[in-house]
């Protein structure tokens, strides 16, 4: 086997590894309750800044910092991507811990199909007509969800746009920071929020950290490495495989989603959800065919950012 053919399978296994453990995230949120969604997503900031911290300091790397701060494009950008993944995280541990893990994989089938639609609304982009095929499609799927459940289904609707709009976002202010140059910087933005929203809920004695066993504490406290671990695989799969091999493995994540749901966390999926779900599976599989068959416009339709 060549080095290249070595690296390329080894980019794959990141790019498993990756998508794997994040497809697993409703086991680790569901295990945190009592804690609700504003803790939870209080300490996932907080420790996550923490483990960058770490990281960067055992390896001295911080030259990066003065390239933020010099450019004030790039410092608002990160602002703005920091206070969108906040959105994104608070609505999938909501949907997690209110028993609607399948909204939420829902949110994550939706999400490539809502990223090639802001391309062309915000960026101006040219779909060819299989593009606009699998929009449309997912477009009816989300409207015969709607009026099949008699509501806007809000929560996938919420994770697929703030994740959408999280990607352009970067995309707009230009892919210049690493996977980790660029979770610490997010963090960093969001840590002073967290920490005031771990004080009101102090304050209030809505906290869980050190109430409900060491466990509970150890899982909390894990929230940083849980976050990092994944990014980082996929951050190595990333620079090792081509963009349509990562754009086709991230459906395992909200596969695994909605078997969690249904299988181990015993959610009810009516039989109009799962018709609704079909849809938006031809919807990927046209919009799959499509970047399979015109990789040199794959660029176009990077499906390739980190999930919750």
């Amino acid at each position: 086997m060549s080095t290249h053919d070595h690296e390329r399978q080894r980019g794959t296994l990141y790019a498993f590894a990756a998508y794997g453990v994040w497809g697993v995230f409703p086991l680790y949120f569901h295990a945190l309750k009592p804690a609700g969604a504003w803790e939870i997503l209080s300490h996932r900031i907080v420790w996550t800044f923490a483990f960058c911290l770490v990281i960067l300091g055992v390896r001295r790397d911080w030259a990066w910092i003065r390239q933020v701060t010099a450019r004030p494009r790039l410092a608002g950008g990160i602002t703005v991507a920091a206070l969108l993944i906040a959105v994104n995280w608070v609505v999938y541990v909501a949907a997690v811990l209110m028993g609607r893990t399948h909204e939420a994989a829902l949110g994550y089938f939706l999400n490539p199909l809502v990223t090639v639609a802001l391309g062309v609304v915000v960026l101006g982009e040219r779909l060819r007509t299989l593009q606009w095929v699998a929009v449309g499609v997912g477009a009816a799927a989300g409207l015969y969800l709607a009026v099949a459940a008699g509501e806007v289904p809000w929560m996938s609707l919420a994770l697929a746009f703030s994740f959408g709009l999280y990607g352009l976002v970067k995309k707009k202010v230009g892919a210049s920071l690493g996977a980790m140059h660029s979770l610490m910087a997010e963090t960093a933005v969001l840590t002073p929020i967290a920490m005031v929203l771990l004080a009101v809920l102090t304050a209030r004695g809505a906290t869980t950290l050190t109430t409900d066993g060491s466990l509970h504490t150890a899982l909390l406290l894990s929230a940083g490495i849980v976050t990092a671990i994944p990014l980082l695989f996929f951050a190595a799969a990333a620079r090792r495989v081509p963009l349509t091999t990562i754009g086709l493995v991230q459906f395992m994540t909200p596969v695994m989603q909605l078997i969690i749901g249904v299988v181990l966390l015993h959610e009810h999926m009516s039989s109009a959800r799962w018709i609704g779900f079909g849809i938006v599976w031809i919807a990927l599989l046209i919009l799959s065919f499509d970047m399979l068959t015109n990789r040199p416009g794959r660029d176009r339709t990077d499906l390739t950012d980190h999930p919750a």
